[in-house]
């Protein structure tokens, strides 16, 4: 089981994070990013790209794509919140983003 994410270690990685868009969603302790595309194929070429390392690591993303645009919502359900895999996750989709 993954521990829930607190302290210094919790506001340093969100800190890092909110400098490349992602956001602490308002109603739940989960990180939320929306990602735009240049069209559906790249879109979904990533999502596929992306849900290669979830499966990888056993972490699977809430996420739903609307032609360009993919929402990602980021909590582990285990840990009642944040942990180091959602932090893990979020920075490989930021890698990951075609520039």
């Amino acid at each position: 089981m993954t521990d829930k994410l607190e302290g210094s270690e919790r506001e340093t990685a969100l800190a890092d994070l909110a400098t490349t868009g992602w956001s602490i969603q308002k109603d739940r302790d989960a990180l939320y990013k929306k990602f735009e595309f240049s069209d559906f194929r790249a879109a979904f070429g990533w999502m596929t790209q992306m849900a290669l390392y979830a499966e990888r690591w056993d972490h699977h993303p809430e996420w739903a794509n609307m032609y360009k645009t993919v929402h990602v919502v980021l909590t582990t359900h285990s840990a009642g919140g944040l942990s180091e895999l959602d932090i893990r996750l979020a920075r490989k989709m930021d890698d990951c983003f075609p520039s």
